[in-house]
């Protein structure tokens, strides 16, 4: 099963105006250079592209008319019209909106309390990102699965293994069967172990890293429900999944690392996860959750503390 960027946005609504600018974020890197040119020009000034019609964008960018459209056609607009509004919408809500005092751009002399506010701004914006182009229909497919799941199987590299191992332990206090897997070796030989009624997770920011996904094509072909939380939708782990749950591809510098910004919006999704999964499965999730509180409480207690 192979998977496309067109595939994967087939069907979907096209996205609201505050939602456009985390698009062009994560597909640009997918994109054509000349098609990069567009969606970096409409997202840099959604007021002045609003302005042009094709034949100006197309002049402004460097670029064909054709090629705008099937950058419009890309980001999920049925044609330039649609986006040229979708550009006056954002230009409209930035206007009436307060600009960010700081920008997510550390320097190496920067004072602790720029650095707070700096990378508190920055967060908040990786966490709207990917809300906003989190598919409904596709996270809830995914938890469907991991309600109804008899295992599940989540794979991790890195940062991304941190995550896989967060979203195990929530899983397992309401009584379901995770495990995360970081040994790339442990992964291939349990996912040879997964059938129908099982799911598998991997979890990768480019969408590329190998170890994670050697096992979900083993799941995958083995029958099971396959999961990929990526910051690539095009990326290769996307041809062996059958959800895909799409994280911000923030930017990166020399003092922050993609890792960080990555496991921001990696948590969000997992958390969306379980909190869906615990929603579906309540009846039993709930007594679950409350016998794992009062098995630790001792632990959080003076009184329960060795001596």
């Amino acid at each position: 099963m192979t998977r496309d960027v067109k595939e994967i946005f087939a069907g979907e609504a096209p996205p609201a105006p505050a939602a456009l600018a985390a698009k062009v974020r994560t597909l640009a890197p997918s994109m054509t250079r000349s098609m990069q040119r567009v969606a970096e020009a409409v997202a840099a000034d959604p007021a002045g592209c609003a302005a042009l019609t094709v034949t100006g964008l197309a002049e402004l960018t460097g670029t064909s008319e054709a090629t705008v459209v099937r950058t419009a056609r890309l980001l999920g607009y049925p044609g330039y019209r649609d986006l040229r509004l979708a550009l006056a919408g954002l230009a409209a809500q930035q206007q009436s909106g307060r600009a960010p005092a700081v920008t997510a751009d550390i320097a190496v002399d920067d004072p602790i309390a720029d650095v707070v506010a700096k990378l508190a701004y920055d967060e908040q914006q990786t966490l709207a990102d990917t809300a906003a182009g989190l598919d409904m229909a596709q996270l809830s497919a995914a938890v469907g699965a991991l309600a109804a799941a008899r295992r599940i199987d989540i794979y991790g590299q890195g940062a991304s293994g941190l995550v896989a191992q967060d979203l195990a332990q929530k899983l397992l206090r309401i009584g379901l069967i995770a495990h995360a897997h970081s040994d790339p070796h442990l992964a291939v030989t349990n996912a040879v172990q997964l059938r129908a009624k099982d799911v598998a997770i991997s979890i990768t920011h480019s969408g590329s890293t190998g170890d994670v996904i050697e096992p979900l094509r083993v799941a995958f072909e083995h029958g099971a429900t396959t999961v990929a939380i990526t910051g690539r939708p095009d990326g290769p782990v996307t041809q062996y999944a059958d959800h895909i749950l799409t994280t911000s591809t923030a930017r990166e510098s020399e003092l922050r690392p993609a890792a960080m910004s990555s496991r921001t919006s990696q948590l969000l999704v997992v958390d969306c996860l379980f909190v869906g999964v615990a929603q579906r499965t309540y009846a039993t999730a709930a007594p679950a959750l409350s016998a794992s509180y009062e098995a630790l409480a001792h632990r959080h207690s003076p009184r329960g503390r060795a001596r």
